[in-house]
């Protein structure tokens, strides 16, 4: 969400493209570069970056980007009927203490309670940030992300013999 757009009307595109003029190569542009936390606090697309400044706008990126998580968190514990684990990976997810406090300050109605010493703790390392009460186990876990792609194009492409066949190799 540093720059993309996630959830929105469909209506705007329509809306941006008729009223405004926009092409389909400026939606593009707007939706995948300049919206998303930067597009809200108008400044940065990092959150370490609106963390560190003290302006209405950098607040309220953040605590979008935290509401949105923790409505999708919601979202599927009423879809699936309960949660077992929520595990926080990525850059944010495990770097960032304070975002994942943020995230889960409201889910307690749900019986997902965090340790914050715990929390403050897991930068970057795989631990259990949950207290013991929780009903739901909270996770940082570390994630190469660059890999897993990798690994599952490669997965999805097959031996690279079926890829390149040896008679076409050089």
């Amino acid at each position: 969400m540093a720059t993309r757009s996630g959830d929105l009307d469909p209506g705007l595109l329509l809306y941006l493209q008729r009223v405004e003029g926009m092409t389909s190569m400026r939606l593009e542009r707007l939706l995948n570069k300049e919206c998303g936390l930067l597009g809200l606090s108008g400044m940065s697309g990092d959150m370490r970056t609106l963390l560190d400044m003290d302006t209405a706008n950098a607040r309220l990126a953040v605590d979008v980007y935290c509401y949105r998580a923790r409505k999708y968190i919601g979202a599927y514990f009423a879809a699936l009927g309960s949660v077992d684990a929520i595990l926080f990976g990525g850059g944010v997810g495990e770097h960032v203490p304070q975002v994942r406090a943020q995230i889960l300050c409201e889910l307690v109605r749900l019986g997902i309670v965090l340790d914050p010493d715990a929390n403050r703790a897991a930068v970057g390392a795989e631990m259990r940030i949950s207290n013991s009460c929780s009903e739901a186990e909270l996770w940082v876990i570390p994630v190469d992300e660059a890999a897993l792609l990798a690994q599952q194009a490669l997965a999805l492409m097959g031996p690279p013999e079926t890829l390149w066949p040896q008679e076409n190799r050089s």
